[in-house]
């Protein structure tokens, strides 16, 4: 890229399919070989299956709804985020997101690294 490169606009409708999570939906605004963006969606009182996301980290920002993530040794680390709040996940950190509220819950996110970008696995190792 150079200073002359233009800035690339998604609109809303552009968005396409994610990588599928069970009890997730993703939608895809941008993916290049370094950098993945776009929204996550979960349906009330939900909770996905475990999963990581190789040599990405990503940044979650709760738009709508609660995000209960569980990570770490059996998956006894727990953290509630409202609208608002950012999540940090580490590269290769095996967690699931649920979210215990009544609506929908909605989040952007933006990850940054290379390879595979979504892992579905059983579980974190036990605690």
């Amino acid at each position: 890229m150079s200073q002359a490169d233009a800035v690339v606009g998604i609109p809303r409708s552009e968005l396409g399919a994610g990588f599928p999570t069970p009890g997730m939906r993703r939608e895809e605004a941008i993916a290049t070989e370094t950098t993945w963006a776009g929204l996550v969606h979960t349906e009330a009182g939900m909770v996905s299956g475990w999963h990581h996301h190789g040599d990405y980290e990503s940044v979650i920002y709760v738009l709508t709804g609660r995000f209960r993530m569980e990570s770490g040794p059996g998956g006894t680390s727990v953290f509630d985020a409202a609208p608002g709040d950012f999540l940090f996940v580490p590269r290769g950190a095996i967690h699931r997101e649920g979210n215990p509220s009544p609506d929908e819950g909605t989040a952007v996110v933006v990850r940054s690294g290379r390879g595979e970008a979504v892992v579905n696995v059983d579980g974190p190792a036990p605690g």
